[in-house]
């Protein structure tokens, strides 16, 4: 069996995405790859779709058609499971200090608590190795753009809180703790940070590596024409993969009420918006159904299968060597959707700070770069076809740059 991939869908809220994530799945299957559709949508939310309530994930999902399984994500379960489970972690600590354990049964779980549900579950889920494909069914564009980035900034967090290097020096600790005259964190504190990290990096494989990417979904209007621009660079930025985009919803092109050739023509004018401001060209066209869509009817949509995610498109860094022409080097970020007013850069060290409207990355800065000053940016449509994107040049520091590459040779080894 071919390794898992993963399909996350999202858009903005309201426009119809988990009826297209499940008719995703429902074409998977079809198609001979089992398939897993895995939804943050309650289970009588999904049982309109597939007429039966799928269970909460781990238990075993359901099974609506041959080849596809479902399952639904408890976030309030798994939030007081992780509760308890720190609060036996830490037990010795929270006796020492007199305080009082929570119980199960008073614990109501946080703003936050589905991202981690569903990043649980995938990780869970792909491990079984059961199905070809799974579909996840993601919170609304924004949200959805931040859960897929969060293993990466979390492993980040951690690196630099308690840094690898020094873990090295475990054989030190009781020695520095006398001279210091406090205690330094327990030799436990690192294991736990070893294993935190591994999760965090097994996660990210499954949001960020070659098997996964998002298809997203748009009801054409300008509503959701703008938040799906703004999703667009923001997937961009952090470098995740575009599988395609599904316009849901849209109206006969030639109706004989003169309304709705009015709001046809509207959709179509949003949609054409959309792909030319994002690069997302050839979107699938989903018709609007007179009635709520059931299983039978995931079938009418014709939402195809998914691809496979090598040909999704993604967007990474790229270095144009100018020293010869300009003395400088160009590090170019292609961010389709984006707008010049939402774009900062700041740099940090050897990171740089970007964001793009509500999102933000820090990316290090390659070896070759770090030797340089930041020279100026730029917001160039131009420079990258259709797309917008971000450049910032970079003018070598004499005082850290090679002296042969400053005599006209390559600047990358």
């Amino acid at each position: 069996m071919t390794a898992g991939r993963v399909l996350f869908v999202t858009g903005p809220g309201g426009d119809g995405t988990t009826t297209v994530a499940a008719a995703t799945a429902l074409a998977a299957a079809r198609a001979g790859h089992p398939t897993l559709l895995l939804s943050r949508e309650s289970p009588a939310g999904l049982a309109a779709l597939t007429g039966a309530a799928p269970p909460a994930w781990p238990a075993e999902p359901d099974e609506p058609a041959p080849g596809l399984h479902v399952a639904a994500t408890d976030q309030a379960a798994r939030f007081r499971a992780g509760v308890l489970a720190a609060q036996r972690y830490a037990r010795p600590t929270l006796d020492a200090l007199g305080a009082v354990t929570l119980d199960d049964d008073e614990l109501t779980d946080l703003p936050g608590a589905g991202a981690a549900a569903l990043l649980t579950a995938l990780r869970a889920a792909h491990a079984t190795g059961r199905w070809q494909w799974i579909v996840v069914d993601l919170p609304p564009a924004a949200d959805a753009v931040r859960l897929l980035a969060l293993p990466a900034q979390l492993r980040r967090y951690l690196r630099r809180l308690l840094p690898r290097e020094r873990q090295a020096a475990g054989s030190l600790r009781p020695l520095l703790a006398q001279l210091a005259g406090v205690p330094l964190p327990a030799e436990g504190l690192y294991e736990s940070a070893d294993r935190w990290d591994a999760a965090l990096a097994a996660l990210r494989e499954l949001t960020e590596g070659p098997g996964a990417a998002v298809r997203l979904v748009l009801d054409p209007g300008d509503r959701s024409a703008g938040v799906l621009r703004a999703a667009r660079a923001g997937l961009a930025l952090h470098g995740l993969a575009i599988e395609s985009l599904v316009a849901n919803r849209l109206l006969p092109a030639h109706s004989p009420d003169p309304w709705l050739a009015s709001l046809a023509e509207r959709q179509r004018a949003a949609l054409d918006g959309v792909t030319a401001a994002t690069g997302l060209v050839a979107p699938h066209l989903v018709p609007r159904l007179v009635r709520e869509p059931g299983l039978a009817d995931l079938a009418e949509l014709f939402v195809p299968p998914p691809r496979e995610p090598g040909r999704a498109a993604r967007s990474e860094p790229e270095i144009e060597d100018r020293l010869a022409a300009d003395g400088v080097l160009v590090w170019r970020l292609s961010l389709p959707g984006a707008v010049r007013a939402d774009l900062g850069l700041v740099r940090r060290g050897d990171e740089l700070v970007v964001d793009a409207g509500p999102f933000r990355r820090v990316l290090p800065l390659p070896a070759a770069l770090r030797r340089c000053a930041v020279a100026g940016a730029s917001f160039e449509g131009a420079s990258f076809g259709r797309h917008a994107g971000l450049a910032v040049r970079f003018a070598p520091d004499p005082d850290r740059w090679p002296e042969s590459t400053l005599n006209g040779q390559p600047p990358f080894g």
